[in-house]
């Protein structure tokens, strides 16, 4: 790992933060990096005024300040369920401390306890700029896309908001749901939990995490996600207990768990409704990506609040996630890698390892032995899985595909991931031509990482929140951790966000003939286009609003919402 660079000499500035900035909780790591020292007045003179003249000037004071209070008030909106573009003015501009000072991890409602979505999402430290002698290239490298206006925006309609003063008070239907696969897949299936809920008017019992075979992690909800704040933040959609009431827990128990893929809320409704409503529970499993990617806006946006603000990480984890992030923001502007190398990839994708015969064969017999493990198509073969986008990106060309982009050698790169099979030998290209990647084994001082040594989802997690506040984000291959940081840094403030576009690229890496000059052009030219923009989400089938919250859940600030 690099040393520490000297903050007065180095070569980068800090972005000015982004709108979405003032979402920063407000935390000893916030304190520490952003609030400026100050200096208390004080009025000696004060104190030796007559006492009549000293009671006159306090009531005329708290006078002074409850009217200012109240005006204050007036003035500010109410919000129920729903985040508003906000119109900030071109010309303004707030100091991080002051914008960290007015917020908190959640606020809540001192009259009806309800969240304020504004302050509950998680957000990255600032992104930082290069400067001073370097290429093109690398100045181009590390600045951020534009994101064209487009700001939170969950703009509930006037029926769903009607519908949630009695689907959030439903005591008689309860929907139990197990999660499966590791964090983000389980992610994904917690959101699409909450839209079932809320699609069959029940009650949800916190998620159950089934325990994960392949890393053999037996960790609840609980040990990765704040509880209390998961259901705080959804009152206002559907109501969330942590466990059956008594009245239940001899009720029938139906687990289903053949649910066909792009199943609608009508489909839901009609085969689950009835059955909820004479039973009382309703037990899924398997509900992975099973819920249509297509649905009306408003449980699309309830996708996106769920995502992005009601699933926040249990306190102890988003904590250390914090504290290694910080090690990486405060040297400079750093690259996360999603690097997927990890055994099961090499065996589920059909590809080889790139390592030589004697790992493709272990991969192979493993493949030969457990063929229900192979995902997509099993006729073709290697090259034409590899030449159609099917494969990882080996170490190798991860490097190829940085260096071609304009990275420079020295930048620093956080490694996010399990294990890679092979591995330091598997590493080596990369770190031949970018020594200073490290991980968060690296990163992490003694014991900090030992409580969860066992525990992949929260490993998995703690790479979630390094990776969120990194200048760019790359994943070597497709999945939910890519698409789950491509959806949340647009979410907030869209940014850079390469994908590797490898059908394009691939057939150029083996060309011989192309110089790196040519090559680094032809990579810069085939991803221009592609680096954390704001991309409507469309209606393509495979296109899910938490990878593309445009437009659903987010809208220009101009648009006139409200």
């Amino acid at each position: 790992m690099a040393k520490a660079r000297n903050m007065k000499t180095s070569t980068f500035t800090t972005n000015p933060p982004s709108p979405f900035f003032h979402l920063l909780p407000v935390t000893p790591l916030t304190t520490l990096l952003f609030s400026p020292k100050t200096n208390r007045l004080r009025h000696p003179k004060l104190c030796s005024k007559h006492p009549l003249t000293l009671s006159i000037f306090y009531l005329s004071l708290l006078f002074s300040v409850t009217f200012l209070g109240i005006s204050i008030l007036t003035l500010i909106p109410s919000f129920h369920n729903s985040i508003p573009c906000s119109t900030p003015s071109p010309t303004s501009s707030f100091s991080p401390s002051f914008l960290a000072s007015l917020s908190s991890t959640v606020s809540f409602n001192n009259e009806d306890d309800q969240p304020r979505l504004s302050t509950s999402a998680m957000v990255p430290f600032p992104a930082h700029g290069a400067v001073g002698n370097v290429s093109e290239a690398e100045r181009e490298f590390w600045q951020q896309p534009n994101g064209e206006g487009y700001e939170p925006c969950l703009d509930f309609s006037l029926r769903y908001r009607k519908l949630s003063a009695r689907i959030s008070k439903e005591k008689r239907r309860f929907l139990v749901v197990v999660a499966s696969g590791g964090l983000n897949q389980q992610r994904n299936q917690i959101v699409d939990a909450v839209v079932l809920a809320r699609i069959l008017e029940a009650a949800l019992v916190v998620p159950t995490l089934q325990v994960n075979l392949i890393w053999g992690d037996e960790s609840e909800f609980s040990d990765i996600f704040d509880v209390a704040h998961f259901k705080k933040t959804l009152q206002a959609d559907v109501r969330v207990v942590s466990s059956l009431p008594s009245t239940h827990l001899m009720s029938r128990q139906t687990i289903e768990n053949k649910i066909p893929h792009e199943v609608t809320p009508q489909w839901i409704h009609t085969r689950f409704f009835n059955q909820l409503k004479r039973e009382g529970l309703l037990v899924l499993k398997g509900l992975d990506s099973k819920l249509s990617k297509n649905l009306p806006p408003d449980l699309q946006k309830l996708r996106c609040k769920v995502a992005f603000h009601a699933l926040r990480f249990a306190s102890p984890v988003q904590e250390l996630g914090n504290l290694l992030a910080k090690r990486m923001w405060i040297e400079g502007p750093y690259i996360a890698l999603h690097l997927r190398l990890e055994k099961d990839v090499w065996v589920r994708t059909g590809c080889l390892t790139g390592l030589g015969p004697e790992y493709d064969d272990i991969i192979t017999k493993i493949r030969e032995s457990q063929p229900e493990y192979l995902t997509g198509r099993v006729n073709m073969s290697y090259i034409q899985r590899r030449l159609a986008g099917l494969c990882p990106l080996n170490a190798l060309e991860i490097a190829r595909f940085l260096k071609a982009l304009g990275a420079p050698s020295g930048a620093r790169i956080y490694s996010a991931g399990g294990e890679a099979f092979g591995d330091s030998r598997a590493l080596q290209p990369l770190v031949a031509e970018f020594p200073n990647l490290v991980t968060k084994e690296m990163l992490a001082r003694d014991g900090e990482l030992s409580p969860y040594m066992n525990k992949s989802s929260a490993l998995a997690a703690i790479d979630y929140i390094v990776s969120l506040s990194s200048d760019v984000f790359v994943p070597s291959h497709g999945g939910n951790m890519g698409r789950a940081m491509q959806g949340h840094r647009a979410y907030v403030g869209h940014r850079k966000f390469i994908k590797p576009n490898k059908r394009a690229m691939l057939p150029h890496f083996e060309d011989a003939s192309i110089g790196d000059a040519e090559f680094g052009s032809i990579m810069r030219e085939l991803h221009r286009k592609s680096q954390g923009q704001p991309e409507p989400r469309g209606y393509r089938r495979n296109r899910d609003v938490i990878a593309y919250p445009v437009p659903e859940c987010m809208c220009k600030h101009n648009a006139g919402i409200f």
